[in-house]
């Protein structure tokens, strides 16, 4: 058996795999590798080159990208302003959630806009009191359109641009793909908007994201903090140095009450002897007469009152937590009472028991007790890997629902304008524009260390990395120019374009079972092979594969996105092809009637 058919066969075994879907794609993509090398296909260097590919180290740092500009509260921000301005009319509403997830997802890609836009929407449909399925879908098919705007938008125009380049006809340019893609999107919008609200069913949501956007008015509301307390600092001239504790007189001061002390540096806080230096009183009472306290007894005002008033509560520097006691936690038994500093950073604001305030009172904690404490997001956010503690809802997704362009939002513009100022122009390699990018949102602080590794979706990397070799096996062997010869004799003398459809319909029957960029890594070989033995350029049949890649409409297994929206709108596997047929006819008749006109044969 020759290399060409082994390599068609190893080509339909992971095709039907794929479909099957019941081994984990990142594993088959790695044993396909491994096989090329065991049948002698390639050697060792070709069959692992996949994940030292360039393609491969520019995707991953699209990923760290991505999450700077979700994590920094931009796409927040983007959300609140364009829909605060469209009022409460479903249509509008409609086409504007469209048109930012366009735009979202040029930016971010398809799968990151639908999770950090998915919230906001279920959320925005029940305001205006419209089905989520009538808005989640039509969502999802506008953001897979607006990752044709740009060429960074999705791995798959990544993966097109680079096959171009391989094949001597050059790569495509960073917005080269806005020529098809933006009446891509115009048409998807208006099919969605005018289809949509009579082929989508209106079914309730079952499973709904939790929606965080008001969180700290939330708060606000269950817990009572309209007094707020002072943090009172006992200086080294106060008279109150070596008083005991209990025997502070604030009987001068009306409606001041003393919470409790904190001795400098410990935990648990109560001080039961002398006052010392550095000491701090924890009052509460009018602001006036904690001002005469301090003057009276020489004490400095070490944190002032934090009230219900939202913006204190949660802004771009701090923010605050839900902390339940669970079983065994080391904090049972602990006193502890508002005021009080738990960590350098962290202070406790209320507490309470079976859902009713403790109040200003001392609390020795038991299971099942609720904290709450407010601080830094870093020491907030922290607080989700600490054993000790429960956290009611995730810090990290309060900040980004509840903080629109938070504190490092302009590092994070500044470092995607510069990677888009560098791939437009050309004045380095994809994968050094990405790489330079990810790296600055790591040193900026964008995003952690940690972040950065997690936000990578190991499972698309390891997928682009494993199948790379099988598409070099296909190109290099001969096994393309087979399939492409068989394409052809199918068309007959029915011309590119008809070759074009052919390569469409390919890509597009696979693609609604197998992931996009698994699917364009398959057909690449085989349509710049078609280009050659049709004597055109390669650039119109790669732009075609390109569009057909994210043209994944018909199930809800096609892409990550659709399968994001199908719980919490409650969509079943049928409602899919309703929308995405006609959705999809609109693509294939625009793709082939525009794009030989901007990328000649």
């Amino acid at each position: 058996m020759d290399h060409a058919t082994i390599s068609l066969l190893l080509l339909v075994v992971v095709i039907a795999i794929f479909i099957w879907n019941r081994l984990p794609v990142g594993a088959v993509a790695i044993f396909t590798s491994l096989v090329l090398y065991a049948t002698g296909v390639l050697s060792v260097n070709e069959a692992l080159a996949g994940f030292g590919d360039p393609v491969v180290l520019f995707i991953a740092a699209l990923f760290v990208v991505s999450e700077g500009i979700d994590a920094a509260g931009v796409t927040t921000w983007a959300g609140q302003a364009l829909l605060g301005k469209v009022g409460d009319r479903p249509r509008s509403v409609l086409i504007a959630v469209m048109a930012l997830t366009a735009l979202v997802s040029a930016l971010i890609t398809l799968n990151g806009a639908a999770a950090a836009l998915l919230p906001m929407v279920v959320v925005i449909a029940a305001k205006i009191k419209v089905p989520a399925t009538q808005m989640l879908m039509p969502m999802v098919f506008a953001g897979s359109s607006g990752s044709l705007l740009v060429l960074t938008a999705s791995p798959v125009n990544v993966l097109a641009s680079d096959a171009s380049a391989d094949a001597g006809a050059g790569g495509f340019s960073f917005f080269s793909f806005a020529l098809v893609g933006l009446p891509l999107v115009l048409g998807t919008m208006a099919i969605c908007a005018v289809l949509g609200p009579k082929v989508l069913p209106e079914r309730p949501s079952r499973l709904l994201p939790p929606d965080l956007s008001r969180y700290a008015s939330t708060i606000a509301e269950h817990y009572d903090l309209r007094n707020g307390f002072y943090r009172l600092r006992v200086r080294q001239q106060s008279p109150l140095v070596g008083v005991q504790a209990s025997a502070v007189n604030l009987s001068d001061f009306d409606g001041v009450e003393l919470i409790g002390v904190q001795a400098k540096g410990e935990v648990p806080a109560l001080v039961r002897e002398a006052l010392e230096v550095d000491d701090v009183l924890i009052v509460s009472g009018p602001s006036e007469e904690i001002s005469e306290l301090a003057m009276r007894d020489v004490l400095a005002v070490a944190m002032r009152p934090l009230t219900n008033d939202q913006e204190s509560l949660v802004n771009r520097e701090m923010g605050v937590a839900e902390l339940v006691v669970p079983p065994r936690s080391p904090l049972v038994g602990e006193t502890v009472f508002p005021g009080m500093v738990r960590s350098s950073e962290l202070v406790i604001l209320a507490v309470q028991r079976l859902g009713r305030d403790r109040g200003r009172q001392s609390t020795t904690l038991s299971e099942g007790d609720t904290l709450l404490v407010h601080g830094s997001w870093s020491a907030v956010e922290a607080l989700s890997d600490h054993g000790d503690v429960l956290v009611v809802n995730s810090p990290d997704l309060v900040r980004r629902q509840a903080v629109p362009l938070g504190a490092k939002a302009v590092p994070a513009i500044a470092v995607l304008a510069g990677m888009i100022v560098l791939l437009a122009l050309g004045l380095v390699p994809a994968a050094v524009a990405g790489l330079l990018a990810a790296t600055f949102m790591v040193l900026l602080r964008v995003v952690s260390v940690n972040q950065a590794y997690r936000s990578v979706n190991w499972q698309t990397v390891v997928l682009i990395g494993g199948l790379i070799p099988l598409s070099t096996a296909i190109r290099e062997t001969g096994a393309a120019d087979r399939v492409a010869g068989v394409l052809l004799d199918v068309v007959g003398d029915g011309g590119p374009r008809l070759v074009m459809l052919a390569l469409f319909i390919l890509t597009v029957g696979l693609g609604q079972f197998v992931s996009n960029t698994a699917t364009v890594l398959i057909v690449i070989p085989v349509a710049v092979a078609a280009a050659a033995e049709a004597q055109v350029s390669p650039q119109p049949i790669l732009m075609m594969i390109a569009v057909a890649g994210s043209a994944s409409f018909l199930t809800p297994i096609a892409t990550p996105a659709n399968m994001m929206v199908m719980g919490p709108a409650g969509y079943r596997f049928g409602d899919y092809w309703r929308l995405g047929l006609p959705v999809l006819a609109f693509w294939a008749v625009v793709a082939l009637g525009l794009i030989p006109l901007i990328w000649p044969f």
